[in-house]
């Protein structure tokens, strides 16, 4: 940003200077120009005036030759010419004073032009009195290097000043870009970890002009807010499973030790308990994870999916061999999920679970992952070929509670949907061609260069559907 607010300032300060520089050196230059083509005539006109008193007896008196001996020696070339166009005195060759330009003036007009590009040319009529008839001419050539260096300065000076200027504003627009731009930058470094997790995040509010403070100010009170918010989830999900889980533990104990030496009908609907016990045991570990996800963010780092995919399918596959079921991981290049650490275990210990929990036995589970089309992304995919969804479950399998699943809790879905989506990705069900359910998560994908790290040790799931 700093660096589109300095190339902005200096692209109008250049059109500023362009827009009062060159209209300047084109006026200034052209009233040189005027200046010295009036002085060249009225130089002419002056020789013309002296000559007039000579030109009746066809002499040249000292006053004439004082007037072109002066002239002469500025380096101008002066010639007299009598009425009937013979020359009288001065220089006798002058170069684009042709007979032409010499009746021209014999004829009463003054003529100023420039023959050549380094010498201007004027020829003066020589009369008695204004009214009175032409009796010579005066021709006057002058050189204008004196003027194309005047005005060679000029341009020299004009450029020297806008270069100063350009250089002047580049600098003050540089600071000025980095006076604005660096605590925004600093104020995008703070979201960017404030947004990774690191909640105790805080951004300086004594940098750049007044709106920015302030936004710095806003930003941390946000950040605080967040952070007693997420500090209080953190802790009611911790009194939840202390509260809970004991309880729940100690019930089903005490109905393990009920259980032994019943009678049957008695031990029956001990048994039903117990199930009902494990049943809620389950769904209050689900609840607490779907808590976490939805509450807690990890910081990411870059995961190597390929490791994680092969480590969690050969963490299975005892489960899936007990049950007949072929598992296999098929990864086709080297790539890396930005996700919380562990994060990527969880989704794919919840997407294992519910495929075994669906597919019978002779049935197969496949598990890849490519980088997508978009760039900057990582698609996985779980398919199996078990009984499938319909559409109307695929629509609501994401929401808590929903299962199609006797005994399932509905919520290994919806803890994968919410740690996905709380990492800028997205998932998706359809149906697997031939019969079954396939599951497609777009993930951010994170830069190849960073390290990874090893995947961690196989965690329990939460099966479901």
């Amino acid at each position: 940003m700093a660096r589109r607010i300095a190339l902005i300032v200096i692209a109008l300060i250049a059109v500023l200077l362009g827009l009062v520089a060159v209209p300047l050196g084109l006026i200034t230059a052209s009233q040189d120009r005027h200046d010295f083509r009036s002085e060249t005539v009225a130089a002419a006109t002056t020789v013309a005036s002296v000559a007039e008193e000579h030109l009746d007896d066809h002499t040249t008196g000292l006053s004439l030759a004082t007037a072109i001996a002066e002239l002469e020696r500025r380096g101008d070339q002066v010639a007299v010419y009598d009425q009937a166009g013979r020359w009288l005195a001065g220089t006798r060759a002058i170069s684009g004073a042709t007979p032409a330009l010499v009746t021209r003036a014999l004829s009463g007009q003054t003529i100023a032009t420039q023959p050549l590009s380094d010498r201007m040319l004027v020829a003066a009529p020589v009369r008695h009195d204004p009214t009175a008839l032409t009796v010579g001419a005066v021709v006057l050539s002058r050189s204008t290097e004196a003027l194309d260096h005047r005005v060679a300065v000029l341009w020299g000076w004009l450029g020297i000043v806008s270069v100063a200027g350009l250089l002047a504003a580049a600098l003050i627009a540089t600071a000025l870009a980095r006076w604005l731009g660096r605590p925004l930058v600093t104020l995008e470094a703070a979201a960017q970890r404030l947004g990774d997790g690191e909640f105790g995040t805080r951004s300086p509010t004594d940098q750049g002009p007044r709106e920015v403070r302030r936004l710095a100010t806003n930003f941390n009170r946000m950040a605080a807010r967040l952070e007693s918010l997420v500090d209080g989830h953190q802790a009611m999900m911790a009194d939840v499973s202390h509260q809970l889980r004991t309880p729940l533990a100690a019930l089903r104990l005490r109905l393990d030790v009920l259980a032994e030496d019943l009678p049957p009908q008695i031990a029956e609907e001990v048994a039903g308990a117990q199930e009902e016990v494990g049943r809620l045991s389950r769904m209050v570990d689900g609840l607490l994870a779907v808590a976490r996800a939805e509450h807690v963010t990890a910081a990411p780092v870059a995961v190597p999916v390929e490791a994680v995919l092969r480590d969690r399918a050969a963490a299975w596959r005892p489960a899936a061999e007990e049950k007949s079921v072929r598992l296999s991981a098929d990864v086709l290049e080297p790539l890396y999920a930005r996700l919380g650490d562990g994060q990527l275990e969880q989704i794919l210990d919840n997407l294992l679970a519910n495929a075994l929990e669906a597919v019978p036995p002779g049935g197969q589970i496949r598990v890849g992952a490519a980088g997508a089309s978009a760039g900057g992304r990582v698609r996985i995919v779980v398919a199996d070929d078990g009984p499938g969804m319909t559409s109307q479950q695929q629509h609501a399998a994401f929401r808590r509670y929903v299962t199609s699943t006797p005994g399932g809790t509905g919520l290994g879905l919806a803890i994968v949907h919410r740690i996905v989506t709380s990492n800028g990705g997205t998932a998706e069900l359809s149906d697997t061609p031939g019969g079954g359910l396939t599951v497609t998560l777009d993930l951010p994908a994170a830069p190849r260069e960073r390290l990874p790290r090893r995947p961690a040790a196989p965690q329990p799931a939460n099966r479901d559907l």
